[in-house]
């Protein structure tokens, strides 16, 4: 017979750092978008509008990485459920196991979908090629943003980028990993209603309190 157990599992910073995602990820976009078509919004050049659009892409831009940053730091130091470990299920034969699982129920070969608290075995392998994305785009991001300036740290640091991609080759790849990452998004949001659906154990609302509602026998 199983009982319903409530489980913390998603520590304080998992939790900010994933809606200050939302956040950033949003408004980047928007501005990226922007930047990349410019309309006229201002009256005349001192409003300064297309300087405020790249100002708040700037500012964004920073808060996306220093998320990254504090994200990737927990994965070292926070519970189980966030360990860097989780992103990697193929490196455990449990793990693995799961993994395949949760391929064949994805694939509708399968009806039972494995008993996970955490991070099912396909999405946190998934999550890491998402984290591979955002590097992308952080890198690609901060070597345009080091051209205003070539002899600053932004240079140094990333304007190798630079000698190996041309401006536009550089524009280009950061405008098409904003398109990978939406469509990711959009994927996130349909599986996580899905399985919220079909798990009943809170997904969407643990996101918000921490906590998930887990049958355990």
């Amino acid at each position: 017979m199983s009982k319903l157990v409530i489980k913390y599992v998603w520590e304080i910073p998992v939790r900010v750092t994933h809606w200050l995602n939302v956040v950033v990820i949003l408004t980047l976009t928007a501005t990226g978008l922007f930047i990349a078509h410019p309309l006229s919004l201002g009256d005349s050049p001192s409003d300064f509008a297309m300087g405020w659009v790249r100002f708040i892409h700037f500012v964004a831009a920073y808060v996306f990485a220093i998320g990254l940053a504090v994200r990737a730091y927990w994965s070292l130091v926070g519970n189980k459920y966030s360990s860097w470990r989780t992103f990697f299920p193929y490196l455990n034969p449990d793990d693995r196991q799961r993994m395949w699982a949760t391929l064949r129920y994805y694939t509708f070969i399968d009806r039972r979908l494995p008993h996970v608290v955490g991070h099912n075995a396909v999405a946190a392998a998934a999550y890491f090629l998402v984290f591979l994305l955002y590097l992308g785009m952080i890198f690609t991001g901060f070597a345009l943003y080091s051209e205003h300036a070539p002899g600053g740290f932004y240079a140094q640091t990333f304007g190798w980028l630079t000698h190996l991609f041309s401006n536009q080759t550089l524009r280009l790849l950061h405008h098409g990993f904003m398109w990978l990452i939406l469509g990711f998004v959009i994927q996130h949001v349909y599986s996580c209603w899905l399985m919220d659906i079909k798990e009943r154990g809170g997904i969407i609302s643990s996101m918000f309190s921490g906590y998930k509602s887990i049958e355990e026998e």
